[in-house]
């Protein structure tokens, strides 16, 4: 018996970020079990790399490119193209499910973050507006309810008061990846000396002003010991980090390499003093366990899912305190024995996070919404 699952592949028409990987990885480990056939809605085509990691999904794709005409295909044509697909359940990977689909399809929604609700002020007015108003519907709408961690569970829990029955915990995975580049080749990047490391969109909630300003107050000869590089493409927020980097004197320091190739970024991990993410909030933070899967130890907050995830291969700073960031840079720079202890946590926290059983997991769930629908030869 085949199982026809239906997915929101929008985010997938752009370079990943957290939640694309997210999707991309899931679909990919889908495509892998047997019995299973995927089909991918998209508003506008997919980029071309990622396709070809898509090899046996059947996809379907627009050429809008306007965010408001697309929030329009996500009512309109994504419902009619699943229902004439006849799929058995639909899986919106990332906060949304169609309010027109029909009742025969079974839905699943993963919620990675309430962001709108903890962190309103550091989203752009459109996403803002689209999370308000279309993460309710989904949440009240789908049979079962995914959610990435124990404190977004909380969170949505907290906010939408969800039957316990209805909402399952199931994390995402790091990739166990061998192949990775010498420090030496970081050579290429203009990268020749010790450093850690930042991994995200550039955007306010990353809190990348708070992480410059405390790296600008640690004494010269400390930062002599580590520069800063930041890996990540531009978001939203007019953050000016060319400016704020040269208005706190710290140029010299400081590295911004934009968005890289997913060699370029194993390399980073890999070869980073740790990782810096000392965020405003996160729903789970994939950047801590890809860190961490290389024996990378991290500096992250106190607050939402972080501690979660980095258990006991971190060091937890108050992301609204300058002075506690900057005392847990001082601390992971100088002290080599703290970052060894942290590294040896590190990789063995981070196996905790496996895409094949995330994988499964989501493919239990979707067999029993399924049954639960009145198809029981699954």
């Amino acid at each position: 018996m085949i199982i026809k699952v239906g997915i929101d592949a929008r985010i997938l028409s752009n370079k990943l970020t957290g939640i694309g990987r997210y999707t991309l990885k899931i679909c990919t480990e889908l495509l892998k079990i047997k019995g299973v056939s995927l089909y991918l809605y998209s508003p506008a085509p997919l980029l071309e790399q990622y396709v070809c990691d898509l090899n046996g999904a059947i996809i379907q794709t627009g050429n809008i490119r306007s965010s408001i005409l697309q929030q329009l295909w996500g009512e309109t044509y994504l419902p009619l193209w699943a229902d004439k697909d006849g799929v058995d359940i639909f899986w919106g990977p990332a906060h949304r499910l169609p309010r027109m689909l029909t009742k025969r399809i079974a839905k699943v929604v993963t919620i990675h973050d309430l962001v709108w609700k903890y962190s309103s002020a550091s989203m752009r007015p459109l996403s803002y507006m689209s999370e308000r108003l279309q993460m309710p519907f989904a949440i009240g709408s789908a049979d079962c309810v995914a959610v990435v961690s124990e404190s977004t569970s909380k969170a949505v829990n907290d906010e939408f008061c969800v039957d316990s029955e209805r909402m399952v915990v199931i994390p995402p995975g790091v990739d166990l990846i061998e192949k990775v580049g010498s420090f030496s080749s970081l050579q290429e990047i203009g990268i020749n000396s010790p450093y850690f490391l930042f991994v995200g969109t550039i955007e306010p909630r990353k809190n990348l002003v708070n992480l410059l300003s405390a790296y600008a107050s640690i004494p010269t000869h400390i930062k002599k010991q580590s520069q800063l590089i930041i890996a990540g493409g531009n978001g939203w927020g007019r953050i000016d980090l060319k400016n704020e980097i040269n208005h706190l004197n710290i140029s010299e320091y400081v590295r911004l390499l934009g968005y890289v190739d997913e060699l370029t970024l194993t390399t980073l991990y890999a070869n980073a003093q740790f990782l810096a993410m000392p965020s405003l909030y996160e729903g789970f933070g994939i950047p801590l366990i890809e860190a961490m899967i290389h024996n990378v130890p991290v500096l992250t907050s106190t607050n939402s899912s972080m501690p979660e995830v980095a258990g006991d291969a971190g060091v937890l700073v108050d992301a609204n305190s300058i002075e506690s960031i900057t005392k847990g840079l001082i601390k992971l720079i100088t002290n080599v024995e703290l970052r060894m202890i942290l590294a040896e946590n590190a990789k063995s926290n981070a196996m905790q996070f496996n895409w094949g059983r995330s994988t499964e997991q989501l493919m239990a769930v979707f067999k029993s919404v399924v049954k639960s629908k009145g198809n029981d030869s699954l």
